[in-house]
């Protein structure tokens, strides 16, 4: 579902989790949904494989994000079927990424995926990039 969130146009990406709510929907910005069909065709990426979204401990805020192309679903990973492309998420994962925009820049400072997480802006220098 593609909706305007802060100027941005996004595709919201639901949990499913029991008791969630509409905020804790994970968004991703049409921006990165074009970059990731974009490396996925440069690369000949095979059309099973999906989008992994992840988290692990590290970083200043504690948490760093992890995003990448696998075709393994493990018995702890979630499948979200999206229009045109499906994500793998581990259940430990989803409850941290819950609320997080994964958005894609490309400016004179550089080019690359970031998330921002609203939960980190308290606890992290760097607003949660």
């Amino acid at each position: 579902m593609n909706n305007i969130v802060n100027g941005l146009e996004v595709e919201q990406v639901h949990t499913g989790i029991i008791g969630a709510e509409e905020q804790d929907a994970i968004l991703i910005t049409r921006r990165a949904l074009d970059k990731i069909h974009s490396i996925k065709t440069e690369n000949n990426v095979p059309p099973e494989y999906s989008l992994r979204l992840g988290t692990q401990s590290g970083g200043c805020s504690g948490m760093n994000y992890i995003l990448g192309f696998d075709s393994e679903l493990n018995d702890t990973d979630k499948l979200i079927e999206l229009s045109n492309l499906n994500m793998i998420i581990d259940n430990k994962s989803i409850f941290y990424l819950m609320g997080v925009t994964l958005d894609y820049i490309d400016d004179a400072h550089g080019s690359g995926f970031i998330f921002n997480n609203p939960n980190n802006a308290h606890t992290c220098g760097c607003g949660g990039h």
